[in-house]
């Protein structure tokens, strides 16, 4: 991002004056005019000096994080230069496609429903999922649903391992251990959906002569909680350098749909109902938010135990999984590798 972050200012005050004002979820406070405004200057900036494209694409699941960037986009590039997509599958929570199309509605943009379901079972990923659940259940089949679940890292004795959730026709639930190879295809499977939203979005930016906006906040780009060439893969990030809760604060101020505010962070992946907390950070976002910030800023865990009303001896934990998560996941964000730089581009 260019110019003066008034979202830095604002965050940087409490740690110069920590004796004064404790550690507390006001170091996530922001100006959200003034950081509306930075945001909308730099997306005209971008598209206009680096990537030189008339307007974006932008897929809208019917979350906040989706919605804040259309109207961020809207407001830096007029209405009719934003197009948003809709790319309901199979498993596809059944308010995504209706909380999508209030979004375009209340903006005022084109939209294009994609059903990629198609696309997905001709490239077997329903059917790469189901191999993997029935080598660990082997009585699923149809009319059955399931999620991966990972224990919170709250728990002392806890074994960061996601475990498969399924549910039976009649409604009987339970949750069994994965191998790691069951697990591997299963999550290898699943992130067909993501590639194939992806290459659908750059099909239409192609076509247009478009860029593609990419929707992850701070907590998803930091702890890797996206696919590589799959939703890591756009051209601009709005909203990359905003704690959750910030994204919270802007749509409210961007004046983003209260239903769609109201609504808790899901992953839409899978057929059973799922929060992104049970399904990778394994805290309740306002917590994540106030975790990783202190770990960016040297905050030490007693003071965020105050803050957070949890245990130092858990927020240490928390520390040790947003490292490793880091560390797991650095992969994702670097560049294709080469033998030698290729200085001319």
């Amino acid at each position: 991002m260019t110019g003066t972050s008034t979202l830095t200012l604002l965050a940087a005050t409490p740690l110069e004056c920590t004796a004064a004002a404790p550690f507390s979820a006001a170091v996530l406070d922001l100006d959200a005019e003034g950081e509306t405004r930075r945001i909308v200057d730099t997306i005209r900036t971008q598209m206009q000096e680096d990537l030189r494209r008339r307007g974006v694409v932008i897929g809208l699941s019917g979350g906040v994080d989706s919605s804040v960037v259309a109207a961020l986009c809207v407001q830096a590039l007029g209405k009719e230069r934003v197009l948003g997509l809709f790319m309901p599958e199979r498993h596809s929570a059944d308010d995504s496609l209706r909380l999508g199309q209030l979004v375009a509605t209340t903006l005022g943009i084109e939209s294009i429903v994609e059903d990629i379901a198609p696309a997905l079972e001709g490239a077997g990923c329903y059917r790469r999922q189901h191999e993997a659940i029935r080598s660990i259940v082997p009585e699923y089949g149809p009319g059955w649903k399931f999620k991966l679940v990972l224990p919170s890292v709250l728990d002392a004795g806890r074994i960061g391992i996601s475990r498969l959730t399924v549910e039976s026709p009649t409604g009987e639930v339970r949750t069994e251990r994965l191998t790691s190879a069951a697990y591997a295809q299963l999550v290898a499977a699943t992130n067909y959906k993501q590639r194939v939203r992806k290459m659908t979005e750059h099909y239409h930016a192609d076509r247009l002569q478009y860029a593609v906006a990419g929707t992850p906040n701070r907590l998803e780009y930091d702890q890797g909680f996206f696919v590589k060439q799959g939703d890591g893969a756009a051209d601009l990030k709005p909203i990359a350098h905003l704690y959750k809760t910030q994204v919270y604060a802007l749509a409210r101020h961007l004046c983003v749909p209260e239903e769609i505010c109201r609504r808790p962070p899901t992953t839409d992946t899978f057929p059973m109902a799922q929060t992104q907390e049970e399904f990778y950070f394994g805290v309740p976002y306002p917590v994540m938010d106030l975790c990783l910030y202190a770990r960016n800023h040297g905050v030490a865990p007693a003071a965020v135990a105050r803050a957070t009303g949890l245990s130092s001896e858990q927020v240490e934990r928390v520390f040790k999984d947003i490292d490793a998560k880091r560390r797991a996941t650095r992969y994702l964000h670097l560049p294709p590798l080469l033998v030698d730089p290729i200085l001319e581009v």
